[in-house]
């Protein structure tokens, strides 16, 4: 099992300056790279101050930029929202750019708030994504391509420019239901899944369901990973342990509100809703404690077979912090796993 980093730019004070939130994002993606990570992540969402990069491909550019070595994954591409013409042009340049480091992950997307501001269905978003999904394929792997669809419809041509990675960067699909993520195995991509804030419960269900699908493939994903994004932190005692648990509870509080419902967000910073658990239940589902306690609770992780851990250390926490528990988890954390 290894490790990756999320770089979700959470903005819960929009009146601290942008510019110095990407500052320092910047500096934890160069300190993650530094201490051994092994790929940065960047989400994209719009209209609000949660994970904040409205270009995931732009993020991932200057990403690029400052580190030397360590590939960064779209996560996720939301393609219900695109034109995938114009996406496969910029995920080819994006891959030129960064010297073939880029992978993508791909997502029908999951705010109703986003769908309803694009003027787009959330009912149609999974025929939608199918739609997009093969024919972004299709034009970052072939040359003179048409395509006719309840979405698209036009005459043979070809992306500009060519992509470094052939036949296309590595493609991951982003799935958390049980048959979303079989048959994203099925149809033979990396899976990228979330339990969220959920108990272990949601972390063994999503296993079973990447592993039954590798079994149900007869040998044809056997080479394919399973990649699971979970808040992290490693603390510094306990009353840091509990500061950190009521962050993730106020970053959740923020996420319900534009996750499955209409939501309320004013001038881009959303208004919290309640949520139904506490943060002795934060601190118990998310792997936050000190480094002995997420040593012992990355042990389950690693016991159901899941070949990747992303970690999201930036969920409303200091940067100073954010720091201090990369090096924690690099340093007293992932040596257990090596």
């Amino acid at each position: 099992m290894d490790f990756g980093f999320y770089l979700p730019c959470d903005w819960p004070d929009i009146t601290y300056p942008g510019q110095h939130l990407y500052r320092e994002m910047t500096e934890e993606a160069k300190f993650a790279e530094e201490l051994g990570y092994v790929s940065i992540s960047v989400p994209e969402h719009h209209f609000i101050n949660y994970l904040t990069h409205p270009s995931a491909l732009l993020t991932t550019v200057h990403v690029a930029a400052v580190t030397k070595h360590v590939p960064i994954i779209t996560a996720v591409l939301v393609l219900p929202f695109r034109d995938m013409r114009n996406l496969a042009g910029e995920v080819a340049q994006t891959d030129c750019l960064t010297g073939g480091r880029l992978q993508i992950g791909l997502g029908r997307g999951a705010f109703q708030y986003e769908f309803d501001r694009f003027g787009v269905s959330m009912n149609e978003a999974k025929a939608r994504f199918a739609d997009a999904r093969d024919l972004l394929l299709k034009l970052l792997t072939e040359e003179e391509v048409s395509w006719k669809s309840d979405w698209y419809d036009f005459p043979a041509l070809t992306i500009m420019p060519r992509p470094v990675q052939r036949p296309h960067p590595p493609v991951w699909i982003a799935a958390v239901t049980y048959d979303s993520i079989k048959n994203a195995v099925l149809d033979g991509f990396h899976v990228m899944t979330t339990p969220l804030r959920e108990p272990f419960s949601a972390v063994r269900m999503q296993a079973r369901a990447f592993f039954d699908g590798v079994a149900e493939a007869e040998g044809k994903a056997d080479h394919l990973r399973l990649s699971s994004l979970r808040m992290g932190y490693v603390s510094r005692d306990e009353a840091d342990l509990r500061e950190k648990a009521h962050i993730a509870r106020e970053n959740d509080r923020r996420f319900a509100a534009v996750f499955t419902q209409p939501g309320e967000v004013k001038g881009g910073a959303i208004t919290p809703i309640d949520v139904d658990y506490s943060v002795d239940d934060v601190a118990e589902n998310l792997i936050m404690g000190s480094p002995d306690q997420c040593v012992e609770k990355l042990k389950k992780y690693e016991e159901l077979g899941i070949h990747n851990i992303v970690f999201n250390m930036n969920f409303g926490t200091s940067h100073k912090d954010v720091m201090s528990s990369l090096e924690l988890m690099a340093t007293r954390v992932i040596p257990h796993f090596a």
